[in-house]
């Protein structure tokens, strides 16, 4: 089902414009609920009941950010948001009851941009899907004919010299040499490379990666960084990419196209 832009009710003015959203949502209240609000506060809306209704959807119309359930009947929302990312480049907030680690972990491999605990309030919902959409291409690309076309869509980061492919967790640096990164270094970087020239601190970090904020697992990620920095740095002690914030965290920083220090 698709509800159209009906008006802006508290408009941020930092998100695309008519910006498309596509709800998926098993439970009929809650779906209509949620469309409704969007709609009212300026949103493109479309919705469906599961996930084969939205792989159908996604075959005819692309959107900006997609508000996925995860415990669904038949394909769960872990899945669909795999497949979408393999069709367009979107912003994804998953929605589950359950709110579990293993959840949240599985989310972010797949590039997840934000994660929701059920029952949740609207408004949250709203500042939520305004601070995604404020990430995420402006413009909208045509979908992929079929399924063989996919391929061509590979979420792939690029920094500097650096390439991360992060459907197969693979690095290449300078030359095409592959990048020997241990598992725990990856699921930091990944954190960073899909939430770039954004302050993370280290209780984020814990929590992206499913670690426990305290004082061990802090001292642990500073050691996965340390230990990144030597391997996609030219200066360690200097870093390029992979920069302190004195007393706050961190911030993996990515040049925009023609900035300054962008090749």
């Amino acid at each position: 089902m698709f509800i159209p832009n009906l008006l802006s009710a508290e408009s941020g003015g930092e998100i695309p414009l008519r910006a498309r959203i596509a709800i998926v949502e098993d439970e009929p209240d809650l779906r209509e609920a949620v469309a409704e609000y969007l709609a009212a506060n300026g949103f493109d809306v479309m919705t469906a009941a599961d996930a084969a209704e939205m792989r159908s959807l996604a075959a005819e119309e692309p959107f900006h950010l997609a508000i996925l359930d995860i415990a669904m009947p038949g394909e769960d929302g872990l899945s669909l948001g795999r497949w979408l990312r393999s069709r367009m480049p979107l912003g994804i907030i998953f929605a589950s009851a359950a709110g579990t680690t293993i959840d949240r972990i599985v989310g972010l491999e797949i590039g997840a941009d934000d994660y929701l605990v059920k029952p949740y309030e609207l408004r949250e919902l709203l500042a939520r899907v305004r601070s995604v959409l404020r990430r995420v291409p402006t413009s909208l690309g045509t979908p992929p004919a079929g399924p063989g076309s996919a391929a061509g869509t590979r979420r792939v980061v690029t920094f500097g010299p650096y390439s991360a492919d992060l459907e197969s967790r693979r690095v290449i640096g300078p030359a095409g040499a592959a990048v020997e990164l241990s598992r725990s270094e990856y699921d930091v970087l990944e954190v960073f490379l899909t939430r770039p020239n954004r302050l993370l601190t280290r209780a984020a970090l814990a929590d992206a990666i499913g670690a426990e904020d305290n004082g061990e697992d802090s001292r642990a990620i500073d050691i996965r960084i340390m230990r990144l920095r030597r391997k996609i740095e030219e200066d360690p002690a200097n870093p390029r990419f992979l920069r302190t914030v004195r007393g706050e965290g961190y911030v993996f920083a990515i040049p925009s196209a023609g900035e300054p220090g962008e090749a």
